[in-house]
């Protein structure tokens, strides 16, 4: 079988490492599991698997590279999934072998212990993953996968604690970095968000079940209830139709990342008591208030500059439409993407609406520029169809630094906004104006109305200011520079 070839351009978007989803006390939990993965699909098109717990069968476990659609609908595949309890995860790689990801590298993790066996998924990234892999080979553990993941499973199998949910947190208090972990035993289901609370974890009720996830929209589509966010650093064990909370963790001050209401989470979701669509809307309106320009219509890069689009339209005044078209039925390259396809690629995913552009003076809303190439490929699409003049507003302030923290971001170097001012990149992208939206203006937009704390930032801005909440231990190792203090 041929191998999934990415979009062309689909590595100038920064990518959500995974989303993790898992349910107890429900009938073909595996099935329900499946249903909240696909509606986590987003946050990783690379691989899912999914484990689940029956009495008769025991454990049992299903890995699949590409989308939930395509592995997890079928009775042959789910058939081999019975029981109450399942936990699943979709994968975008990050860390580990990006682009060449081996089937032992996708999740679920599974571990059989002295009082049982063990699954865990794992949304983040471990800053100190390197580190603790060398102590633990050191120490005889034979490592299966490439993934900073497995090192949860070993230090829980180096734990002297007498169950499961006791060895969890003396893993975690080994970690650093961001993490939020759904877990499962035979009879528990287990959540857990890293101190910062830097990716989302939450808590529904369905039927007489629970169920856990990283995001709202994904209890939607099963039906449940959403009861309330897994707060950071809070474990939950849910177990005979109770949810037991404790604190593993020393107190720690919240630095959910702002990003996952820029981009990364469904704008159906919530997040932090928020709508994430009515805060990208909000996003939009501050963009027209920080940098308005004199133009004919507001235009939306598919699909996650949209809200922002309908913001900037609604305060502005300037009418919204639909300048370009997504493909829906997009998803991978089906072409050996060639030199001459390569130069066809933005074309696959996206078509100007010619008719509505020719003469217009156009300002395009886009969520990020990362390395600038697709935002290029845009601008001469919509001059090709005749604009008179192309404006870009970004949606989010210059991604100016890598991200640690479970987000596929480029080395430094190859960020457009750290080797450039914002005017070298309206000219480099070749635009009439380029304007991104403040990191105060982000705040206010997410409902800080004074804007960002300089002195104790309310969230992980790390990618904008460089400012890292918790340091990088292995890149800093590798070399990495962090930013110097002001």
């Amino acid at each position: 079988m041929q191998p999934f070839l990415s979009h062309p351009f689909d590595d100038d978007k920064l990518k959500e490492e995974c989303g993790v989803f898992g349910v107890i006390g429900v009938a073909d939990a595996a099935n329900f599991t499946a249903l909240g993965m696909h509606a986590l699909q987003h946050r990783g098109q690379e691989a899912g698997g999914i484990v689940a717990y029956d009495p008769e069968t025991g454990f049992n476990s299903a890995r699949r590279f590409g989308y939930v659609r395509d592995n997890f609908t079928s009775r042959s595949v789910m058939d081999t999934l019975p029981g109450s309890l399942a936990i699943g995860h979709v994968r975008y790689s990050t860390a580990g072998s990006k682009g060449n990801t081996a089937i032992r590298d996708v999740q679920p993790f599974f571990g059989e212990f002295s009082m049982g066996g063990a699954a865990i998924a794992h949304n983040g990234n471990l800053t100190n993953a390197a580190a603790l892999r060398r102590e633990l080979i050191e120490r005889g553990s034979i490592f299966q996968s490439s993934s900073d993941s497995e090192c949860i499973i070993h230090l829980m199998a180096r734990s002297i604690q007498k169950n499961i949910s006791e060895r969890i947190k003396d893993a975690l208090r080994r970690v650093e970095g961001a993490f939020s972990v759904i877990a499962m035993t035979r009879t528990k289901l287990i959540g857990v968000r890293d101190p910062l609370g830097v990716r989302p974890l939450v808590l529904g009720r369905v039927g007489e079940g629970w169920a856990l996830s990283s995001e709202t929209c994904a209890l939607d589509i099963i039906g449940a209830e959403f009861i309330r966010e897994i707060e950071p650093g809070e474990m939950v064990v849910i177990e005979h139709g109770e949810v037991q909370s404790s604190r593993p963790f020393g107190p720690a001050k919240s630095r959910f990342c702002i990003f996952e209401h820029v981009y990364f989470s469904r704008p159906d979701s919530i997040l932090g008591g928020r709508s994430v669509y009515e805060t990208r809307r909000q996003i939009g309106v501050e963009l027209a208030i920080e940098a308005p320009v004199e133009a004919d219509l507001v235009c939306p890069v598919p699909d996650s500059g949209t809200p922002a689009a309908i913001g900037y339209s609604q305060q502005s005044g300037i009418p919204y439409a639909m300048g370009i078209i997504r493909n829906q039925y997009m998803g991978r390259t089906f072409i050996e993407p060639t030199e001459s396809i390569r130069n066809m690629g933005v074309l696959l995913k996206l078509n100007v609406n010619r008719a509505l552009i020719k003469g217009k003076r156009v300002i395009l809303v886009d969520d990020s520029v990362v390395r600038g190439t697709t935002s290029r490929k845009i601008k001469d699409m919509i001059l090709d169809a005749g604009a008179a003049e192309v404006h870009f507003r970004i949606a989010s302030p210059p991604t100016a630094w890598p991200c640690f923290y479970g987000v596929d971001t480029p080395d430094r170097d190859k960020l457009l906004a750290a080797r450039m001012s914002e005017e070298e990149m309206r000219e480099w992208i070749g635009v009439d104006s380029l304007k991104f939206i403040s990191l105060d203006g982000l705040y206010r937009a997410a409902g800080e109305a004074n804007g960002r704390n300089r002195a104790s930032p309310q969230y992980c801005d790390a990618c904008f200011s460089g400012e890292y909440p918790v340091a990088p231990a292995d890149q800093i190792e590798n070399g990495f520079q962090m930013k110097a203090a002001e």
